[in-house]
């Protein structure tokens, strides 16, 4: 039997630069940089002693046991995820939405990928039934299901999975025999961490998951990339560690020296470190919650953003104002936005969501200020959202979608 095409197969391409934050560099983290920079050695492939260790205390304060042998570094997640889609093999399941970089790494490769319906509360991990059914429709159509990435602390959708569903997925994905890739770059970001609870599939499958940091989601800038990797504590662990090294060998994917140096310091977590992941938090947080009721206000649907910078929306009820516009689909919806907004606004299609679908991924980054002053004044003031350029750009976007809503009563049909 022929097999269908894979879900969102097309060209590699990821559209509109991911907005970062342009936060000022904690003056701590560029101080042990500089004091690396004339270092000559290079890091080893997988990280030197200093950074292995620095990132087994890190998992160990999480409970996530590590020994520095079941441990890789490398420069960024997307370098780990190649590494372990081309050590793994077979076909790639992702939830739908999913990040923008985790299929196009896998189609490099030439992997076939799946999305998988996820429910929206529950955003990077997929429903348990659908994902048994996309496993199960995929080798009855000759393909071979291995790996499934999921994520906690979820971008594109700032959701956290309910550990009730976090269980219900990896007890399907363990009964299908795929391995999981935990992708937990955003955990440190929780916006109401003693509200929410949040797990590893690691403490659930100890034996079948690898847990991912990219280390730029929260403890260093967006330009220093480093990212950990930790394996299972077997001999299976073991031998696919040993794979992903050969892969980041081949690609000569070393973290730089004084990168793994400011990596190893803030894996560490010295208070300067704690208190600025906690600043950035309690500055990110509420410009969220600010641009989830314009939106709710506006009449589209989205999740409360729990972690993280970002939030997802769906404005399909807003579809009537939108087409008046010459919007049909995401990326119309994108170039809209984008001009109307002025800043960045990525189609769900950038995530694996469907192109007729509206829906959009806006980022609290470019709410901040235009300049390092302005920025650096959000992140000291303790009440951001009455800082006047904060508010100015949160007024734009209020008043673009407030629009929206008018147009939409407008074009109502009547009844």
């Amino acid at each position: 039997m022929p097999r269908s095409a894979p879900q969102g197969h097309g060209p590699v391409r990821y559209g509109p630069p991911i907005p970062e934050d342009g936060l000022p560099v904690l003056p701590e983290l560029a101080a042990v940089l500089a004091r690396s920079a004339s270092r000559p050695q290079s890091e080893p492939v997988g990280g030197g002693p200093a950074l292995l260790a620095a990132a087994c205390g890190y998992w160990d304060r999480r409970g996530l046991p590590a020994e520095p042998d079941r441990v890789v570094a490398a420069p960024g997640a997307p370098s780990l995820l190649l590494a372990l889609t081309a050590a793994l093999g077979g076909d790639v399941l992702v939830p739908r939405p999913c990040a923008a970089w985790w299929a196009p790494y896998a189609r490099l490769l030439g992997r076939p990928v799946f999305h998988v319906a996820t429910p929206a509360e529950s955003g990077g991990v997929p429903d348990p039934y659908a994902l048994l059914e996309t496993v199960r429709r995929i080798r009855t159509e000759g393909g071979d299901p291995r790996l499934l990435v999921l994520s906690l602390a979820d971008d594109p959708t700032a959701t956290v999975a309910p550990p009730e569903a976090l269980h219900a997925a990896a007890e399907a994905a363990a009964a299908e025999g795929l391995y999981l890739v935990s992708d937990e770059t955003w955990r440190d970001t929780l916006h109401a961490p003693h509200d929410t609870v949040l797990l590893s599939p690691a403490e659930m499958l100890p034996g079948r998951v690898t847990v991912v940091t990219d280390l730029a989601g929260a403890l260093l800038p967006p330009g220093w990339p480093a990212a950990a990797a930790r394996f299972p504590a077997d001999e299976e662990g073991a031998a696919l560690r040993e794979r992903v090294l050969d892969v980041l060998t081949a690609l000569g994917a070393r973290v730089a020296g004084p990168v793994a140096a400011a990596a190893a310091h803030a894996l560490t977590e010295p208070e300067p470190v704690t208190a600025r992941v906690a600043a950035a938090v309690r500055l990110h947080a509420p410009v969220a919650a600010a641009v989830h009721r314009a939106l709710v206000a506006a009449g589209a649907v989205s999740r409360p953003p729990q972690a993280g910078r970002h939030l997802y929306a769906d404005l399909g009820p807003l579809r009537g104002a939108l087409a008046a516009h010459g919007v049909g689909d995401a990326q119309e919806l994108e170039d809209f936005l984008a001009d109307r907004l002025g800043m960045p606004a990525p189609g769900g299609h950038r995530f694996g969501d469907d192109l007729g679908a509206l829906r959009v991924r806006l980022s609290t980054g470019p709410l901040l200020g235009d300049t390092d002053e302005e920025r650096a004044e959000c992140l000291r003031s303790p009440s951001p959202l009455e800082l006047p350029h904060v508010q100015r750009a949160l007024v734009q976007l209020e008043s673009v979608f407030d629009d929206l809503r008018d147009d939409a009563q407008r074009w109502e049909p009547p009844r």
